[in-house]
């Protein structure tokens, strides 16, 4: 300390520390407002931003009114490089840490943009946090004198040893990347694998994708054994599709008939039932003589996969009640069944002589 400390030293530092504490209160009340602001937009990444202010701006007039305090007192030069430091690695930090939260959020806004649900593709956030908190400590690492040359030096050397270690690690992570940057498999999606599993895709983390079953099971499976699996996604190209309905009537039908009723039942239903496609024209194809019965198949569009059994369920009500009223047969299966008797008598029990039946 070069000189000893007069009360208007203390007085300044007192009017600095209390700029700083109101600037901060300012600040946290008007991005207050700014945050209801931000919520009747459409676009989620202004929540996000707004959000990552009421961190960083307070804490920073905070630490500005520090170092005006410091700086009106007469410290010695070493103490005043100590809090300059101080100070320096606090606003690192925090703005360290609001940019993560910022860049993640902004990382999560867009992959819910590109898959149209809302579930996220976290294996993106994580990785774009993890960056940004690295470089964090390497700047603070910087600031503080060190050098971090050999630093990443040895972080190179050991990362070819921890490679090996997480070989199944790594190859999930880079799996789940290939996943999602080729846009084969988006949350949201319904998918089907080779294995049997199936179910709406609601995460792609760094090591494994989760998928929800129409059961409501969770199934998880590693990012590795889904990208060589072969798989069918139900929702790519397009999220609508046809699903084929089998149905027969007797030889005795007229046929013309027949394909006249059927079509105006499967259009009221693609016109009254939710999850149907009103613009989409149902067909019927006749294809097999079969045993007992002309066998059909029915052509209805849905708009997304778990709509079909709804859509099948009202178009079977409907099109066996129109059947009847119309008087066309929808015969069932018959089997008769022939049952031949060996050549061999067979004994029959023989009744003792003079043995007299019961009166």
């Amino acid at each position: 300390m070069n000189r000893a400390v007069t009360w208007d030293d203390l007085v300044l530092a007192g009017i600095s520390l209390a700029a700083g504490l109101a600037l901060a209160f300012l600040s946290r009340t008007l991005l207050r407002w700014l945050a209801k602001y931000a919520k009747r937009t459409r676009w989620s990444g202004d929540d996000v931003l707004v959000d990552a202010l009421r961190t960083v701006v307070p804490w920073a007039a905070i630490a500005a009114g520090v170092a005006g305090a410091a700086a009106a007192l007469p410290l010695a030069r070493t103490l005043q490089h100590h809090v300059n430091q101080l100070l320096t690695v606090w606003l690192i930090a925090v703005v360290t840490l609001s940019a993560a939260r910022v860049i993640a959020g902004l990382v999560r806004t867009l992959t819910q943009s590109r898959s149209g649900v809302a579930g996220s593709a976290t294996i993106f956030v994580n990785i774009t946090r993890i960056l940004v908190l690295a470089i964090g400590f390497l700047v603070v690492l910087q600031t503080l004198g060190i050098s971090v040359a050999p630093l990443l030096t040895a972080l190179g050397v050991g990362g070819l040893a921890v490679a090996l270690a997480l070989q199944d690690t790594l190859a999930n992570l880079f799996a789940g990347i290939h996943i999602l940057a080729s846009r084969t498999v988006q949350p949201g999606d319904y998918i089907r694998l080779s294995t049997g599993e199936e179910g709406y895709v609601e995460d792609i983390n760094w090591r494994q994708t989760a998928v929800r079953q129409l059961s409501n099971n969770l199934v998880v499976i590693p990012n590795g054994q889904l990208a060589k699996t072969n798989m069918t996604n139900y929702t790519r190209p397009e999220q609508s599709l046809t699903v084929l309905v089998q149905a027969g009537v007797g030889y005795d039908s007229d046929l013309e008939h027949v394909e006249r009723v059927t079509v105006q039942v499967a259009s009221e239903v693609m016109r009254e039932i939710t999850g149907a496609l009103p613009e989409h024209e149902p067909a019927i194809r006749f294809h097999t003589f079969g045993d007992f019965r002309i066998d059909f198949t029915v052509i209805l569009g849905v708009g997304e996969f778990s709509d079909q059994y709804r859509i099948k369920h009202e178009f079977i009500k409907r099109l066996h009640k129109r059947f009847r009223q119309e008087g066309i047969s929808i015969p069932a299966p018959v089997r008769t069944v022939q049952y031949q008797q060996g050549t061999a008598a067979v004994p029959q029990p023989r009744r003792p002589e003079n043995q007299q039946l019961p009166a």
